[in-house]
């Protein structure tokens, strides 16, 4: 699991995506969430504005991160 530091409340799950590398455009990350490649907090998520704030952990594929509010 990788750490990914914000310095804001929250960061909406298409923009942390591009944000941790995961995906490496707006596209590629609006197309796997819809696609139903990403799981927040263990469950599929869909919704691309999700609001993600400290603690949530964010699964695509193999590799799970973990939002850390700095």
């Amino acid at each position: 699991m990788t750490d990914i530091a914000i310095y804001s409340e929250y960061i909406k799950l298409d923009a942390f995506l591009k944000f941790c590398g995961a995906a490496g455009t707006g596209g590629e990350a609006k197309n796997r969430i819809a696609d139903g490649a990403v799981s927040v907090n263990g469950e599929v998520c869909t919704q691309r504005g999700k609001k993600l704030r400290d603690g949530d952990r964010v699964a695509l594929g193999a590799e799970e991160y973990r939002v850390k509010h700095a």
